[in-house]
């Protein structure tokens, strides 16, 4: 059989032949070197048979000596279709230009639509849009992902608490969640303040009640520092008691710290590549041989290109080769115990209120053994230590 891809490539021709002597004439051909296939008579005096187009060009020398006559009546193959193809190439240049602007009309961006937001927040949005680069005649290509574009939305309008970026088509849609206004403090009922944890008062603002405690003093946890009975003995009334009385705190925090640490780092060199990919098969079109670093790690993005709106199996990627380097760190035992040190008062912090400051630490213990220091550390923390306590009625 025929290799039908092979007779596409290089064109075949089917061949009516009339006349007398067609057995002779074939034959003829056949010792020439010509190959012929599906040969069939149709009649006494004629026949058709189907030829290679290179064939063709020499037949007619063949007919010259023989009673036969010789006429094409089918072209086939990829030689007759660029023929027809050149002849009609307005066609072809018109239709692939029609594809690539609609296809290149798909993927920028034709609209922006915000819901749930006031005006003066969806102005701020805007704003923050157009110094994203997500505005109107934007190709998608050069915008950033959407949840990017939503994160980054999300950190710089303050007014917002959640936005929701969806692209459909040619168009983003972002559904706000504005911040709602702080609801008023809700009444507090009469109580006391007292010391939630062990501590030496240092400064106290006292707005409401009674105190009961001096600077300096050592006050234990649950030990009432502030009343909310006020008022003249036999005739207390009962208020809210409010203040802040800060105290002196002990915390200990421990830490065990490597002398060395091995661990990767970026070095800041890398290359691109730049990808269409098809389906499954990615077609290098900028960047192209082998990556020069052994060790690195790729960050890839990829933009699907749109017909209207469908997506179609086309997208432009971006490969991002970045080079890693493996680093040694290794402390001396003054560098390990300063960076232990550190590392525990991070720590602390963690564990003690927003407002308290750390007065002082003093290392309790110190040792190195088996390649690791090892830290002991007392911390001084000056925090609010008053917490409320409800009045229960017959407290006098």
């Amino acid at each position: 059989m025929k290799n039908q891809w092979v007779e596409f490539l290089t064109g075949k021709v089917t061949v009516k032949l009339t006349g007398r002597g067609i057995e002779r004439f074939l034959n003829v051909l056949a010792r020439n070197g010509v190959q012929i296939w599906n040969a069939r008579r149709i009649s006494p005096e004629a026949a058709h048979f189907t030829m290679r187009l290179s064939d063709a060009l020499r037949i007619r020398k063949f007919a010259r000596g023989s009673e036969c006559k010789v006429s094409f009546i089918r072209r086939k193959g990829a030689p007759f279709l660029l023929k027809r193809l050149i002849k009609n190439s307005g066609f072809l240049i018109g239709a692939v230009l029609f594809f690539f602007v609609v296809m290149l009309l798909s993927n920028i961006v034709w609209g922006i639509e915000i819901k749930g937001a006031k005006p003066e927040t969806e102005y701020k949005i805007r704003q923050e849009l157009d110094k994203l680069g997500v505005k109107r005649g934007k190709a998608m290509f050069f915008l950033e992902s959407v949840e990017t574009i939503q994160k980054e939305l999300t950190n710089r309008v303050e007014a917002i608490t959640w936005v929701g970026v969806e692209l459909r088509g040619t168009t983003f849609h972002f559904r706000v969640v504005e911040k709602k206004q702080p609801k008023p403090p809700q009444a507090i009922g009469p109580r006391h303040l007292i010391a939630k944890k062990e501590a030496v008062i240092t400064n106290y603002f006292i707005e409401k009640g009674q105190k009961l405690f001096q600077v300096n003093d050592h006050v234990v946890p649950g030990q009432l520092l502030v009343s909310g009975l006020i008022g003249r003995e036999g005739a207390y009334e009962a208020v809210a008691a409010k203040g802040e009385i800060w105290g002196e705190t002990l915390y200990q925090g421990k830490i065990v710290l490597p002398l060395s640490a091995t661990f990767q780092v970026f070095n800041g060199r890398e290359q691109q590549k730049h990808f269409l990919r098809i389906g499954g098969v990615e077609f290098p079109i900028w960047g192209f041989g082998k990556t020069k670093f052994k060790n690195y790690e790729t960050d890839t993005t990829s933009v699907g290109m749109k017909l209207i709106k469908w997506e179609t199996p086309i997208a432009y990627v971006n490969k991002t080769m970045r080079e890693r380097e493996e680093v040694t760190r290794i402390y001396t035992s003054s560098e390990a115990i300063k960076r232990a040190s550190e590392l525990a008062r991070t720590d602390i912090k963690k564990h003690i209120d927003e407002n308290a400051m750390i007065k002082s630490e003093k290392i309790l213990h110190s040792s190195i053994a088996n390649g690791k220091v090892k830290l002991s550390i007392l911390y001084t923390v000056v925090e609010n230590i008053a917490i409320g306590q409800p009045i229960i009625q017959g407290d006098s």
